[in-house]
């Protein structure tokens, strides 16, 4: 991570999980992060609707120069993005994997601004939905109002070895007979 406020966000997110995978939603205070809130977001899985906002900073909705409440944070993307940020979005909250992202958008008069896009797991609940959070920073913006954000490159952070979970027991279980793995001649 690139930006000091995504790696305050990380920092204190990790404090949260107290050794577990991700962090129980409940836990995370606002108080703690309050000079972080106005680039914090959070956002809903719904199998219908993807992953619409929840919640998003006073600074995210500037970006965009709109309220983003209910929209889904794919439709952000470019078409040639959005199938890998909601592939990004489903290891994040499926496998409870913390994501940091490369991001680029377009201001209204053509120019290119630059993000660091930090995606952040909670911890699933019985019968409470499955959200995740994030934080945008900027790392090159004239202030501008933006659109057509373009997924540049991304990683997943390293979590110590843990059980599997639902996603990956449905991959190994749809993975049956023989297989060809791809790999290095």
């Amino acid at each position: 991570m690139k930006h000091p406020s995504n790696r305050a966000f990380y920092a204190y997110w990790d404090t949260k999980r107290d050794g577990e995978r991700a962090p129980d939603r409940r836990a995370m205070e606002p108080a703690a992060v309050r000079e972080l809130l106005g680039d914090i977001f959070v956002l809903s899985c719904d199998p219908r609707h993807g992953y619409p906002f929840r919640v998003a900073g006073t600074r995210v909705c500037a970006l965009l120069d709109r309220d983003l409440k209910g929209q889904d944070f794919s439709e952000l993307f470019t078409t040639a993005s959005r199938a890998e940020i909601t592939d990004v979005l489903g290891a994040v909250s499926e496998e409870l994997l913390a994501a940091v992202a490369g991001v680029t958008a377009t201001a209204k008069d053509g120019s290119l601004a630059r993000f660091e896009l930090l995606l952040l797991p909670f911890n699933t609940r019985a019968h409470a939905p499955v959200s995740l959070t994030g934080l945008l920073a900027p790392m090159q913006h004239d202030g501008q109002p933006l659109g057509d954000f373009t997924l540049v490159s991304w990683r997943y952070m390293n979590h110590p070895p843990q059980r599997l979970v639902p996603r990956v027991l449905k991959k190994l279980a749809i993975a049956r007979g023989f297989m060809v793995y791809e790999g290095l001649r």
